[in-house]
């Protein structure tokens, strides 16, 4: 007699790997044969994780459109497994199965937009934490700033593109006229983040972008300033460095400073 546990394995490597294994658990009738029974399962198990991909890249869907989207989610679950719990995480590799495979390689864009979709909807699952606020800066001392260490929010992403990526996926995602697909004359840097419960992105400046990377690296406010320095000389950095900090506590990206 089996046991459940080898009935559900021999199932599980059947839905995976189409193991013959589970024909021996089950029985078929002259009308509904064992095959058919089990297809049912199969075909009801790739359509869940198709519809998944789609919720959880409906502007690669709206892009490559219904028979296309479904060609390459069909492929997709043919090379990978749902390792989560939750199928909302399904197409966590996405993007590099994207960039890596030869038919859809070539066209980059579509890796650039598969990133930019898996980031906002971390943006959004990501932890909540308290904010740092303006009045708890203004308790620090000033001795205190030369070491002083600042936390990124959980939800804060940054992100290079090299397409028009942003306004394409917002104008996929909302029905709106979509624009003309460009390709950047060099990289573009962006900050994804979310405060309260809205999802928010905007693109950075390269000397913002640089320093909002060292503080994520860990650069004490002293060596935040001299980065500053060496592009805007020791005039004008104190003033960006006050400018740049008080736009990202503004905006709720940082948690905590130490």
């Amino acid at each position: 007699m089996s046991t459940l546990g080898t009935v559900q394995g021999d199932f599980q490597d059947y839905l995976l790997r189409g193991s013959q294994a589970v024909t021996r658990h089950v029985q078929g009738s002259a009308r509904v044969p064992v095959a058919t029974r089990l297809g049912i399962y199969a075909d009801a198990y790739r359509s869940r994780l198709a519809e998944a991909l789609a919720a959880n890249f409906p502007a690669l869907a709206a892009l490559l459109g219904t028979d296309d989207f479904r060609e390459l989610a069909w492929r997709y679950i043919a090379a990978h497994d749902s390792p989560f719990f939750s199928i909302r995480y399904y197409g966590h590799e996405l993007a590099q199965y994207l960039g890596a495979h030869a038919d859809y390689a070539e066209v980059p864009l579509l890796t650039e937009l598969a990133r930019w979709e898996w980031s906002m909807a971390g943006v959004f699952d990501a932890p909540d934490a308290a904010v740092l606020t303006h009045a708890a800066l203004a308790q620090l001392a000033p001795q205190q700033w030369v070491r002083l260490r600042f936390t990124l929010h959980p939800s804060v992403a940054r992100m290079e593109l090299t397409w028009n990526v942003p306004q394409l996926w917002r104008a996929l995602t909302s029905g709106a006229e979509r624009p003309e697909v460009t390709l950047n004359r060099e990289p573009v840097s962006w900050v994804l983040w979310r405060q309260e419960i809205n999802s928010y992105y905007r693109s950075l400046p390269p000397l913002e972008a640089r320093a909002l990377d060292a503080l994520r690296d860990g650069w004490p406010f002293a060596e935040l300033c001299a980065l500053l320095c060496e592009e805007l000389g020791e005039s004008a950095a104190p003033a960006q460095a006050a400018a740049l900090l008080r736009g990202w506590v503004e905006a709720g990206m940082i948690t905590g400073a130490a």
